[in-house]
């Protein structure tokens, strides 16, 4: 999905008009809706300061607008292969399933990756045993890495402050 599409996704998730997300990141009244509508189109794309404005109005992190474009099957196969490269994934099957696993012999990166992975299997399991939302996931996943961090950083204080009880 490329950077417009993602925009236009976020912006109407959160029920905003195009102007009303322009003149959030300071555009004058007649060009609001023009530039967010060229954003969408892919018409143009936005600076890195507007990228980021628009990610912290949209409350989204800048990585979930700044996506590979996956829109077709063939281009969704090449990213894939890109990452079986760059990060060593494999595609494999398991009871006649297909599926992607990582590679460990890519060393320190397989470790993060699969961290990252493990994080986002957890939530995805929380959603399923009914522990989170939809609207929780989606948040956590809109806002990753930003949400690990801050929960990372609340267990740290709390372990803390039970050392020092």
């Amino acid at each position: 999905m490329a950077i417009g599409e993602r925009i236009h996704y976020f912006r109407m998730l959160r029920g905003f008009t195009q102007k009303y997300l322009g003149k959030m990141l300071g555009f004058s009244d007649s060009q609001a809706d023009v530039r967010i509508a060229q954003y969408e189109k892919g018409t143009r794309s936005p600076k890195e300061k507007y990228l980021n404005a628009l990610a912290q109005i949209l409350e989204v992190s800048p990585h979930a607008l700044d996506v590979p474009d996956i829109d077709s099957n063939i281009g969704l196969m090449h990213t894939l292969f890109t990452l079986e490269d760059t990060r060593g994934l494999k595609i494999g099957e398991i009871d006649g399933e297909l599926c992607l696993r990582l590679d460990k012999s890519t060393g320190m990166d397989y470790v993060e990756l699969y961290d990252m992975l493990y994080q986002w299997f957890q939530q995805e399991q929380k959603l399923q045993s009914g522990e989170i939302t939809k609207d929780q996931y989606d948040h956590w996943r809109y806002t990753y890495p930003q949400m690990e961090v801050e929960q990372a950083t609340l267990h740290k204080k709390r372990n803390t402050t039970k050392n020092i009880d």
